[in-house]
Parts: structure tokens; sequence; C-alpha cells
């Protein structure tokens, strides 16, 4: 079984099940099977597999079938041009938080103290770090399990990131931060079957879902960040497909700003406290 021959196999196989972007997906467990990356896979396609890439590479393909998102078979995703640890235990990072980080960085000053809230992989608060190096950066969740991978995340890329075990903001000092940045819960329980099952059953609930109509986390976010924002700080948000108009109505301040997604959409929240 040579490498062509088995990425062909793959693609096939996923191409028939319905699934999307069935060669890319097939590239990307090849490559892990094979511990190559996948331009290696077309610089050698005679190379022939060795049994136990060919065993992983079935097992991977059974896996995808199953529903578990690759990224979970691969253990990595890409986010911000950096690889990341991800395990059923954090969110997937998504390329539309990216929006979130570049409008944290444009209000980020030099030696600001910024919390990322509900951390997860780990990904923003580590981006932020590297990409604003002249500043403190702590990052709290509720689940040890995903501070481990993001602990494990920041060792990867030698981030210096203060990690807290808490729920939301409840272990930052008043007055102590000059943005609070946050990819929050905020999809409604009551919507859980309108979501991919790969995103339902198996991405962490924890991180998906909020009551209150999905808005309970902002709620709280929103009403503890005057007395942990110094004068002045910015409170940064993603945002869910109708959370724009209750988030708007729950802050403080009118000096807000919307950033759209690539596809128009209002993808980040960003308000300025002042007291």
């Amino acid at each position: 079984m040579t490498l062509r021959t088995a990425l062909e196999q793959g693609t096939r196989i996923l191409t028939d099940a319905g699934l999307p972007v069935p060669r890319l997906t097939a590239e990307v467990l090849l490559a892990h099977a094979c511990r190559v990356d996948r331009v290696y896979l077309f610089a050698h396609p005679e190379q022939e597999l060795r049994e136990v890439e060919w065993l992983h590479f079935g097992r991977y393909l059974h896996q995808r079938l199953k529903g578990t998102p690759t990224q979970y078979i691969t253990k990595r995703q890409e986010f911000y041009g950096r690889d990341f640890r991800v395990t059923p235990d954090v969110l997937i990072p998504r390329p539309e938080t990216e929006h979130l980080v570049a409008a944290a960085l444009d209000r980020i000053q030099k030696g600001a103290r910024i919390a990322d809230i509900g951390t997860g992989s780990g990904a923003i608060a580590i981006t932020l770090a590297l990409e604003a190096p002249n500043t403190t950066v702590f990052a709290t969740d509720i689940s040890l399990a995903a501070l481990q991978t993001a602990r494990r995340n920041a060792t990867t890329h030698s981030a210096p990131v203060h990690f807290i075990l808490t729920d939301l903001t409840e272990a930052i000092a008043p007055a102590s931060l000059d943005l609070l940045v946050s990819n929050p819960p905020y999809i409604d329980p009551a919507d859980a079957p309108t979501l991919a099952p790969e995103v339902r059953d198996h991405e962490p609930h924890l991180a998906l879902f909020a009551e209150e109509d999905g808005n309970a986390i902002y709620r709280r976010l929103i009403a503890d960040a005057a007395r942990v924002l110094k004068p002045g700080g910015w409170l940064c948000f993603e945002l869910g497909h109708t959370s724009l108009d209750p988030v708007k109505n729950m802050l403080p301040t009118d000096n807000i700003t919307v950033i759209p997604d690539l596809a128009g959409i209002p993808r980040v929240i960003c308000a300025k406290i002042e007291t």
C-alpha cells in the first residue's frame, strides 16, 4: 500500500460517508498516522506504508466516521499561526476567535495586566502573551483538565502565562486588570439538537452551553467587570450568533465597538469600562 493509494482510499471512504472536506481530512489523518507533514505525502507518493502506519490510518478513519473531530484524533489545531494541543477536555479553537485576539491586541498597552477567562486550551492567553510580550497574562478555568492542557501548550510555546483554577473571575483581585477577554459558553442548551453531532457529542458541554438563552456567563462576567477592571479597562468578548443585542443591553457603557467576522457576522464586542 503506497501513500498515494492509501490517500485515495481514505478520501473515497470519507466521501462515501458524506463527511466534509474528505480529501483534506484524509491527508491530515494519513500524515498523522505516518508522523510526517502533509507535504511529505505529495513528495513521496510511491512510498510504501509500514503495517503499523496502515493500522493507525485505519483506526483514525474509523474514529472520524464515528464522528470524532479530526482535531481530537490528531490532538492538534492551528491558531494564530501556532499549533496547539487539544483534547476532549477543551473546546477546539476556531479561526473566528482570531478576531477576538486581534481586537484585544489593539487595546493592549505596554505593561498591561490581562486575564483570559475560561481559557480552555490556552490559545487566547498564550497568543496574547507572545504577541504582546510586555504584559502580564492570567488565564482562568473551572476545569483542572483544561488547565493542564493549557499549561502544556504554554510550556510548548514558552509563553509566560499564569494559570488559575477558579470559576470565572472569582479569584481575580479588585481593580487589577487592564483588559478582560473571554470566549465564553454562549449556546442555549435548548439549541443542542441543532448542533452538528461532532460538536454536540464530542466537545465539552461546559465550554459550549450557558443558561438564560446562552447569556448567563456574559451576565456574570459583565457584572464583575467593574470590580476586576481598572477605570478605563477593556472588556472583550466573542459573540454567538444571537448574542449581540443581549450583551449590548447588559453593558454599563456606550463606549462599545462591534467587530464582524469575514462573513459579516458580529463576532467580537469590546467595551471600555470607565468606572
